[in-house]
């Protein structure tokens, strides 16, 4: 098996096996505050090294590959951009927070498998601390090296002194606009591609629909070749099975997203916590790989 290496500067870890850079994780980001900065994985490839992130895309530019990005923290926003308000739609407010980096507890490469725990702190754009964060990534090829699996983990604590209400545009009033969570967008060829899911309808329709897991099958430019990218809600995750935030159009994204339409308030010093799997496949997989694969795989 293709072995792992881990190595660093000042602003990000790179996962490397063999040749190719699987994912880096910046956790210094220089972006503005209106983008909410925060830590993300981009670029994300493949075992063969295909692309399949977009950081910063034009038409919403506080995307950035992989992240954990929350648009309605109580009055913050750690999405980034303009926030949906009640009968008002999107406004540009002054409550872009920042997902600020404190250090890493680990950062190695240990029996074949990648690790990464971190501590953040959520501050407010006018520099409160709203939350503490402990978040684990783990990174390791699948024995057959079709794909490889990222184990994500978080406990959030609320340090504000009262109830944080978690939301999204969709508990504030727009439709089928209820992102919040564990955030991935696609490449610009992955546009129109295939959207699986282990309940429900699939296809764009799986939006706001529940499913324990949902895939994404997109196409590349210049190669002739297809990957897969598949993300598992955990039993353990509030409201399991989650809901879905997907699109397929105009752009390819996926989030889990516990809050779509449902406000969860954590009490003041309690925790919530959130663990999920996503894999990067090479090649189209269909529903019984995805299943049969991710079955033979430990629980989260």
């Amino acid at each position: 098996m293709t072995s792992l290496s881990l190595v660093g500067d000042d602003t990000s870890l790179s996962i490397r096996a063999g040749d190719v850079e699987l994912c880096r994780y910046v956790y210094v980001s220089d972006v503005a505050q209106f983008e909410s900065p925060r830590p993300y994985l981009h670029p994300v490839r493949t075992l063969r090294g295909h692309l399949v992130s977009l950081y910063r895309p034009h038409d919403h530019v506080w995307h950035k590959g992989i992240s954990l990005a929350l648009p309605n923290v109580g009055e913050a926003n750690f999405w980034g951009g303009p926030t949906f308000v009640r009968g008002k739609g999107y406004v540009q407010l002054p409550n872009n927070g920042t997902q600020r980096h404190e250090g890493f507890d680990v950062a190695d490469v240990a029996d074949g498998v990648a690790r990464i725990r971190e501590r953040l702190t959520w501050v407010t754009e006018q520099g409160e601390t709203w939350l503490t964060e402990v978040r684990e990534l783990r990174v390791s090829p699948l024995a057959d090296e079709s794909a490889w699996r990222l184990s994500f983990a978080t406990a959030l604590t609320n340090r504000r002194g009262r109830a944080i209400p978690f939301g999204s545009p969709t508990t504030e009033g727009r439709p089928k606009a209820g992102y919040a969570g564990l955030f991935w967008r696609g490449p610009r060829s992955f546009n129109k591609g295939a959207i699986l899911a282990s309940d429900g309808p699939g296809g764009p329709g799986m939006m706001g629909e529940r499913a324990a897991w949902l895939a994404y099958v997109g196409k590349h430019d210049e190669v002739d070749a297809s990957s897969t990218v598949v993300f598992r809600d955990a039993a353990s995750n509030p409201g399991h099975p989650t809901k879905w935030f997907v699109r397929d159009d105009p752009y390819a994204c996926v989030c889990p997203a516990p809050f779509f339409d449902e406000v969860v308030e954590l009490p003041d010093g309690e925790t919530l916590s959130l663990q999920y799997d996503v894999l990067i496949a090479d090649g189209a997989w269909d529903s019984e790989r995805i299943a049969s694969t991710l079955a033979a795989l430990p629980a989260l």
